[in-house]
């Protein structure tokens, strides 16, 4: 029997998959920071929708997101 290297290899390490992780959770984060802002009665408009955190923190966390799951992909673990 032949059973040397039978055991499955994964496409990326432990380290890549943690960060991606990483990256994952902060794109989360980003888009639990857009929510709400929303008023009960069509009626009414609420200008909280238009604050600092959901146009300008909230699109730029999950862009940084976004660099941080392609920085996973693209990192090589064999260097």
């Amino acid at each position: 029997m032949n059973n040397e290297n039978n055991k499955p290899e994964f496409l990326f390490n432990k380290v890549n998959y943690k960060i991606l992780l990483v990256g994952l959770a902060v794109i989360a984060l980003g888009f639990i920071l857009m929510s709400g802002g929303g008023s009960d009665d069509p009626n009414v408009f609420n200008k909280e929708i238009f604050s600092f955190r959901r146009i300008r923190l909230a699109p730029t966390v999950v862009l940084i997101g976004f660099g941080i799951t392609i920085y996973s992909i693209l990192k090589n673990p064999k260097k």
